[in-house]
C-alpha cells in the first residue's frame, strides 16, 4: 500500500504542528499560592511568629484587619470578594504576604434558580437572600 503525496506531507508535517500547536504546561503552584479563605461576617485569628509594625488590607471593604497583640492579628470578612493583606515587621520586611478570599460559608447557602435569573440565599438557620455586592 503506498500513500499519496499530500498524505506523506501531511505526515510530515504533522509532528512540528503539534510541537508549535501544543498547549503550553500550567505553572506548578507553590503550596502557600491557594487564598487564605476568610467567611463572611465571620473573625479569624492569625498567630505570628515574630511582632509586626504595619497591617495593610488592600481593599479595606472586603476585609479588615485588627491588631490584638504584636504576634496577634484578627482578620475580619467584611463583603465577599478578594483582596490581599501585607503584615510588615519593624524592619519593613514582610510577615505575611497573601491574598485573601472572603466568601459565604457554603454549608449554609442555598442557590434557587428560576428563569435565568439565580438567587441566592444563606440559611443560618431561617433563609434570607443574600445582597449582591459589586467591588470596583
Amino acid at each position: 500500500m503506498t500513500l499519496s503525496a499530500s498524505c506523506r506531507a501531511l505526515l510530515l508535517c504533522l509532528p512540528v504542528a503539534m510541537v508549535f500547536f501544543a498547549p503550553a504546561p500550567m505553572p506548578a503552584r507553590a503550596e502557600g499560592q491557594a487564598p487564605m479563605r476568610v467567611f463572611l461576617n465571620h473573625a479569624r485569628v492569625l498567630k505570628l511568629d515574630r511582632p509586626v509594625s504595619k497591617v495593610i488590607v488592600g481593599n479595606s471593604a472586603i476585609a479588615d484587619a485588627t491588631v490584638a497583640d504584636p504576634r496577634t492579628i484578627v482578620l475580619t470578612g467584611r463583603n465577599a470578594g478578594m483582596t490581599n493583606l501585607v503584615i510588615l515587621d519593624s524592619d519593613d520586611q514582610p510577615v505575611v504576604d497573601e491574598r485573601i478570599l472572603v466568601a459565604h460559608d457554603e454549608d449554609y447557602v442555598l442557590r434557587l434558580y428560576r428563569s435565568v435569573v439565580p438567587t441566592i440565599q444563606t440559611c443560618t438557620p431561617v433563609c434570607a437572600p443574600l445582597p449582591v455586592v459589586k467591588n470596583n
